[in-house]
């Protein structure tokens, strides 16, 4: 089951569990979908891997699956990011 981390890693924002915003590599790094396609150029900088949408969870199902409260954040932020 996905994490579902609330926050993009580079720029901090917060990514709630139904953001369609939200994008993840295969490791579930999470990142926004500005940083993403701005920044980040679709590459992972953590495994090099692409992105794709987060899904979304279901409401119902949040109080029995509730997304992850732990905030990742790269100190550097995006700019530190080199292709």
């Amino acid at each position: 089951m996905l994490e579902l981390r609330p926050n993009c890693e580079c720029c901090d924002r917060d990514l709630p569990f139904d953001s369609a915003d939200a994008r993840i590599c295969t490791f579930e790094c999470t990142f926004c979908a500005d940083c993403v396609d701005g920044t980040l150029k679709g590459v992972c900088p953590n495994c090099g891997g692409g992105f794709v949408p987060r899904p979304i969870r279901p409401t119902r199902l949040m109080e029995k699956y509730p997304a992850s409260t732990k905030r990742v954040l790269k100190p550097e932020g995006c700019a530190a990011v080199s292709g």
